[in-house]
Formats: structure tokens, sequence, C-alpha cells
């Protein structure tokens, strides 16, 4: 469908010829010359033909040279209304949640506490199995994902593309956000997200391993904001506490002392209605299918879109192709008279 964004614009077409009509005529007056002083020159009669004033029309056809000079100002003008080719687009409608992961990227998720194949694998590692596992059980849902650390930042927005979500989550790395952990900002951010949704499918995934050590709003805080806009908050606690090894210099290992708040992340989930987990295996993770599949599904609204493509191009180009031919006309006439 074609469509003008600035049509009011075309009130700029019949203003070269308002002018033309309302601006007195200007007139050239010639004076001949008297008993003042007369130029010498060997070639006096063709440098006067080389400077007289042509007349209007500049020596065109009259009619060809009017064409040229309306289509130029016709091409600016249409070129100036930006005209635009809008295609259509429409969301389909699939029932489904609205599920948004929010995952610790502490400097704590390095901590070598589990074991893969007979081999010390990171908490990240394990993080990044589980929540990829779980992406590819959510066909329909509309799944996002937030990273936290100092603060909390939306690293991929809803979508059905689940492919989309795990690339973006194979890209996290322990520290990319801070070596702190902004629990209540994470969920801040995802009510901020999940709150415009249809209601009754409304879930944040809390995946962390530690305490609450940075941030502005206090978690607990943000949880009743969770709970005013109808948001389940899943808490799921990742890795082990007390001694907890990690990577040091050379490949070696070095113990440091963990602890996560697991009395927080239950209170978490409890004002909310939801639940929590504490990781250590895929049971978990399978435990959270099931209360999630226990809610009903929502139909995600249709919305139409209008895709927007430029068009002024062709009408800019128009213009100028008029002028190029408009100055080659007049120089070729130019050429003549001074040849």
């Amino acid at each position: 469908m074609l469509d003008f964004a600035w049509p009011w614009l075309v009130l700029l077409l019949p203003l070269p010829w308002l002018a033309r009509s309302l601006l007195p005529a200007r007139t050239v007056r010639t004076e001949e010359s008297g008993g003042g002083a007369e130029l010498l020159h060997p070639s006096a009669d063709r440098l006067a033909e080389a400077f007289t004033v042509l007349a209007p029309g500049w020596g065109l056809p009259s009619p060809l040279h009017n064409a040229l000079v309306a289509l130029v100002w016709v091409g600016i003008v249409a070129a100036l209304m930006r005209p635009q080719w809008l295609e259509h687009r429409e969301e389909v409608v699939s029932p489904g949640y609205d599920l948004m992961l929010a995952v610790d990227t502490s400097r704590s998720m390095e901590a070598l506490d589990f074991t893969l194949e007979g081999r010390r694998v990171n908490r990240m590692a394990v993080v990044k199995g589980v929540v990829g596992r779980f992406i590819e059980h959510r066909q329909g849902d509309r799944v996002g994902l937030i990273v936290f650390g100092d603060s909390a930042y939306l690293q991929a927005p809803l979508t059905v593309d689940g492919e989309a979500v795990r690339a973006m989550l194979d890209q996290v790395v322990p520290g990319m956000a801070g070596d702190a952990t902004a629990i209540g900002d994470a969920i801040g951010v995802a009510v901020k997200k999940l709150r415009d949704r249809p209601a009754g499918s409304r879930v944040l995934v809390l995946l962390t391993d530690g305490e609450n050590t940075a941030g502005s709003l206090p978690p607990t805080e943000a949880a009743r904001l969770a709970r005013q806009f109808g948001i389940r908050i899943y808490a799921v606690g990742v890795g082990s506490k007390g001694k907890v090894p990690f990577p040091g210099p050379g490949g070696s290992i070095t113990y440091e002392d963990m602890q996560i708040d697991e009395k927080l992340l239950e209170e978490l989930a409890t004002v909310t209605g939801g639940a929590f987990y504490l990781a250590t295996d895929t049971q978990a993770l399978e435990a959270i299918y099931r209360r999630i599949d226990a809610l009903e599904k929502t139909e995600a609204e249709t919305r139409t879109t209008l895709l927007p493509h430029p068009l002024y191009r062709w009408p800019l180009g128009l213009a100028m192709a008029a002028l190029l031919s408009l100055g080659w006309l007049v120089a070729r006439r130019g050429g003549s008279v001074l040849g």
C-alpha cells in the first residue's frame, strides 16, 4: 500500500507559480552608449554576443523548458513527502507461556563443583546445559534471556525463536556483567518485560549460585512487585555451599568459602506462587517442567504490523534526471551561441 509520511508537503507544489504570479516582473534596462568610454576589442561583436542575456526559456523551446522545470520541482516535492510502500505483517497466534530466564553471571559461576563424564566442570557449563535443554522443550512458548552480575541486562527479548535465545546463551561467560550478584535488579528487569504480556502465563526462572550482593532494588521488594503483576518466580539454586574449588593459576585448584541464600530464594518463590529448587542434576529441571506445564496457556494477541519501505529515491532520481537534461540542453544551446 502506497503512503506518504508527510503528505501535507504537497502544498509546496504551487509555490513557484504563485511566486512568479505575485512577485513583480523584473525588467532589464539597457542604456545606449552615449558619449562615455568605449570598449575597444578586436572581436567586440562576438564578445557582446557571448554576454547577451538570453530570452526567457534560455533559448530552449518554451514547452520543453517549462516541462523540465516542472518535473524537477514535482520530483523534489514528492521526495520530500517521503513516499513509502507499507507491507502488512501479522503476528501468528500461538498458545504458550511467556518465560523469562534470568542467569547469574557473577564470578562465582566459575566454581568447579560439578563433574561431567568424570571431569570437573564449572557452574556456568551446568547452567548452559540445563537452560539449553529447558529451551528445547518449550516449543511454542515465548522465551527471553536476562543476565545479571553487578547489574541486570536484557540479553534476548521474548521470542518464539528458541534457537536464537540458545545462541545468545552460548555467548554468556562468567563475569560479563560484573563479579557481584544483583538478584533484585534481575527480577525488576523481568517484571518490566513481562508485565504487559497476557495474564496467567508470566513466568520468571531465576538461576543463581549465591547471595544478593549488589543492585539498587531489594530482592523481596522486587518479588512483591512481581506478585503485583501476576509473575511467578521459579528460583533455582546452582552449586554447593562451603569450601568450593576454583580454577587457579597454572591449572591449579584453589578453594573458597561459598554460600547460597536458600532462604531468600525460597521466599522469592513462595511470595509469587512459584517454587524453589536446588539444581544439582536434571531432576530439578524436570520438576520445573511439570510445574509450568500445569499452568493455563494463553494465546498471544494478534498484531498487524506495517513495515515501511522508502520510495523517495524514485521521485528524487526523476528530478535529478530532469535537471541533468535541462543542463545538457542549455549547455548545448550555449555551445552553438559561442561557436
